[in-house]
C-alpha cells in the first residue's frame, strides 16, 4: 500500500466515525463530543473518558485506545483488522464506546 492510499482510506474511516458520532448524538442521549486534529480524533464521554483514534503513517497503521486498551489495525481483506486478532475496528470501537457510555451504540463503516 502506498502512503496516499493509506492516507486516503485512513480519512475516510475518521470521517465516518465523526457521521456515526452525529447519528448517535442525534438518535440516542449518549452525548458524545468529538474533536479532530489532523490525524488524530478523540471521543469525549460524560464521565469523562475518551477514545482516540489516531493515524500511524509511518506504520499505516491506525491506532485505537480506550479505557479496554490499546489496538493496532492495519487494511487486511478491505477491513481494518486488529493486528493481534481482536477483530474488526469498528465492532472494537462500538464495544468500547458502549463501555464508557454506559449505553449500546454503534458504528459501522
Amino acid at each position: 500500500m502506498t502512503d496516499l492510499e493509506f492516507m486516503n482510506l485512513a480519512e475516510s474511516l475518521l470521517q465516518a466515525i465523526e457521521a456515526n458520532c452525529d447519528r448517535i448524538n442525534e438518535t440516542t442521549d449518549a452525548d458524545i463530543d468529538n474533536q479532530r486534529v489532523g490525524g488524530m480524533l478523540t471521543l469525549g464521554f460524560p464521565n469523562r473518558s475518551q477514545i482516540v483514534v489516531s493515524q500511524q503513517k509511518p506504520l499505516h497503521e491506525i491506532w485505537l485506545a480506550a479505557q479496554a486498551g490499546g489496538f493496532h489495525y492495519r487494511w487486511v481483506d478491505g477491513l481494518w483488522q486488529d493486528t493481534k486478532g481482536q477483530g474488526e475496528f469498528f465492532a472494537i470501537l462500538s464495544r468500547s464506546a458502549s463501555a464508557q457510555a454506559g449505553c449500546e451504540l454503534q458504528f459501522h463503516a
